[in-house]
C-alpha cells in the first residue's frame, strides 16, 4: 500500500496530487480491508478517522503514511491545515470523490479525513519507565470500547504504560482508536504473553496488584505509591488463575448494590485514580 503514487485505474494526478474516483481502485479496496485484523497486522497499519485523533497522532510524532480526504465532507474544523501538516510531515495526501470516501469511511458520519498510520504496540524491553512506575495490565480484554476507555484513563492518570496480555481487543482496531480519543498515541502500549509479562514485572521489581471482587483487601488500603502493575481481566470471567496466583496482592472495590462487579474500564479508572491520589499526597 505504500510507495507507489503513480495513477492507477480510476485515478489521476492533479497538480502533482493523486485523485481517486473509482470504487474499484486497488488502494481503496486495501483501505477497506484494513477493517480486518489479519490484514492490519500484515500491512502494519491502522486507520485514524477523526480530526482529534489525527491531531494527537501528529503531536506525538505518529506520522501518517497516507491521508485520504474529500472536501465534500468537511465541516470547517481546520481540515485543510491538518492535511497540510500531514503533507509537510511526509505523508502522501490523496483526494477522493464522495462515493470513494464513503466506501472507505469507518464512521457513520465521516468528517472527510482518513489517515493510515503505522501500527502501535512495542515490546516490553522498549518501555521507558519512571522510578516508581504505574502500569496497567489488561488480560484478554475483548471489547474495543473498554480498551479505549482504559487508555483514556491511563493517559489522564499519567501511567507509564499499558501492557496487553494474550489475545483480546486489538489496539489497532479503529474502534479502539476512536474510543481512546487519541490516547493510543499518548500512552506506551506493549504486548506480551502473560508468562513473559509476569517475569518482566518481577525483574523490574514492580508489584502485581490483581483486581477481583473476591478479595478481602479494599483497594484504598493497598500501597500504590511504589512501582505497581494494576491487572484487570476479561469482562465476564475476570483474571485467569495464573495472574491471581502471581499477584502480590488482590484488591476489591467495595460495592453496595446488587451487582457484584464493575465494568472493567470503570474499575480500572477507580484504581488508577486511587494510585494518583496516594502519589500526590506524598509529593
Amino acid at each position: 500500500m505504500s510507495g507507489d503514487t503513480q495513477p492507477k485505474a480510476g485515478a489521476h494526478s492533479s497538480r502533482g496530487e493523486l485523485h481517486i474516483e473509482s470504487l474499484q481502485n486497488e488502494r481503496i479496496k486495501n483501505v477497506v480491508k484494513l477493517r480486518e485484523r489479519s490484514f492490519r497486522d500484515r500491512m502494519k497499519l491502522l486507520i485514524v478517522e477523526d480530526i482529534r485523533e489525527l491531531e494527537t497522532a501528529l503531536a506525538n510524532n505518529r506520522i501518517p503514511q497516507s491521508v485520504f480526504y474529500c472536501r465534500d465532507f468537511f465541516s470547517g474544523k481546520n481540515e485543510r491545515q491538518l492535511i497540510e501538516k500531514c503533507s509537510l510531515a511526509g505523508a502522501e495526501t490523496i483526494s477522493c470523490s464522495p462515493q470513494v470516501f464513503a466506501k472507505m469511511a469507518y464512521r457513520e458520519h465521516p468528517e472527510g479525513l482518513l489517515a493510515l498510520v503505522p501500527q502501535l504496540e512495542i515490546g516490553l524491553a522498549d518501555l521507558k519507565l519512571s522510578q516508581e512506575p504505574l502500569i496497567v495490565v489488561a488480560e484478554a480484554v475483548e471489547k474495543p470500547g473498554n480498551l479505549g476507555t482504559i487508555l483514556r484513563s491511563a493517559d489522564a492518570a499519567g501511567v507509564d504504560a499499558v501492557i496487553l496480555c494474550d489475545r483480546g481487543a486489538d489496539i489497532n482496531n479503529p474502534n479502539v482508536v476512536r474510543a481512546s480519543v487519541g490516547a493510543v498515541f499518548t500512552v506506551q502500549v506493549a504486548g506480551a504473553y502473560s508468562e513473559k509479562a509476569i517475569k518482566w514485572l518481577r525483574e523490574n521489581k514492580i508489584q502485581i496488584l490483581a483486581a477481583t471482587p473476591h478479595a478481602d483487601l479494599e483497594y484504598t488500603q493497598a500501597d500504590l505509591t511504589r512501582g505497581t502493575a494494576i491487572v484487570v481481566g476479561r469482562e465476564q470471567e475476570g483474571l485467569s488463575e495464573l495472574w491471581m496466583k502471581s499477584a502480590d496482592s488482590q484488591v476489591r472495590i467495595p460495592m453496595r448494590g446488587k451487582i457484584d462487579s464493575l465494568n472493567v474500564s470503570a474499575a480500572t479508572t477507580l484504581l488508577l485514580f486511587e494510585a494518583l491520589r496516594q502519589r500526590q499526597s506524598i509529593t
